[in-house]
């Protein structure tokens, strides 16, 4: 059987670059700009290589029963981790992913291909666009995950997006978005006004020395109309490889402080990282 071997490709916004894992048979590491995106283990899609990754999946897997299928929107494709590990630990969920770069969606489609009965519907759109256009109540959970480069575009940071993301969301649906940020976290405090404008239920989570502010990393967004099962949550990010912590409550809205919600017209993109900065977790 021959090795497999990188592969290269101009995408839409930037290069494209697939390596496979050498520890893992059919596991491939996707960067963009040199910039990690994605991490897919054909074999074993419940494996979840990075560490922001892994804390989304734990959430998915508290949001509702086990092995329910729920409807997710993913906001950001890259190699569609997270909607081939919905499929495995939810088979029947109906899911849509949206990502702006058909470029890259046409290289995962070509060398990661989606199994046969997936579930999983790919769009080539603009993620907010796609989102101000879909039916109300039509999603159990939105997952955020959009990066351009290295940085989370503007537009998907406001409280106009906030609220189309509720619109969207069922009664009981709760939001999840990957962001970034270091001290003094000026970004992340603003998304967390913005959100607490819009959604009752904000929890946080992220490793102690990124909370805090020892070093730049990824912190999970979780918002929700309703309150969600944290005690099983807390758990599970606790006992990962690279342990979390969940602030919930009084924690969230002292760590939040003066900060207020973003407009249209005063949005920016999350900081750009120090380089280094995203190692796979």
């Amino acid at each position: 059987m021959d090795e497999p071997i990188p592969v290269t490709r101009d995408v839409d916004h930037g290069v494209a670059k697939l390596m496979p894992d050498v520890d893992r048979d059919r596991a491939w590491l996707l960067t963009v700009d040199g910039a990690p995106q994605s991490y897919v283990d054909l074999d074993e899609p419940t494996h979840l290589e990075f560490e922001y990754a892994r804390r989304l999946g734990h959430v998915l897997d508290v949001v509702a029963e086990p092995e329910l299928p729920l409807d997710v929107l993913h906001l950001g494709g890259g190699a569609l981790t997270l909607p081939r590990y919905v499929a495995v630990t939810r088979p029947g969920s109906r899911q849509d992913v949206v990502e702006a770069d058909r470029g890259l969606l046409e290289l995962v489609a070509e060398h990661l291909p989606l199994p046969e009965g997936s579930g999983v519907t790919v769009h080539g759109a603009d993620a907010r666009a796609w989102l101000e256009a879909a039916p109300d109540g039509s999603a159990d959970v939105i997952v955020a995950d959009v990066f351009g480069g290295s940085r989370v575009p503007a537009h998907l940071t406001s409280l106009t997006y906030a609220r189309a993301a509720a619109r969207v969301l069922r009664a009981d649906g709760v939001y999840l978005a990957n962001l970034a940020d270091a001290a003094p976290f000026a970004f992340l405090r603003a998304q967390l006004a913005t959100f607490g404008a819009v959604f009752q239920e904000l929890a946080l989570i992220a490793e102690p020395a990124v909370l805090r502010g020892r070093r730049f990393g990824n912190a999970v967004l979780v918002a929700s109309r309703q309150p969600v099962e944290t005690a099983a949550l807390i758990r599970l990010v606790a006992s990962d490889a690279f342990p979390a912590r969940l602030e919930q409550g009084l924690a969230v809205r002292e760590f939040i402080g003066s900060a207020r919600p973003v407009r249209d017209e005063d949005a920016v993109p999350s900081p750009e990282p120090p380089d280094g900065a995203f190692g796979i977790g």
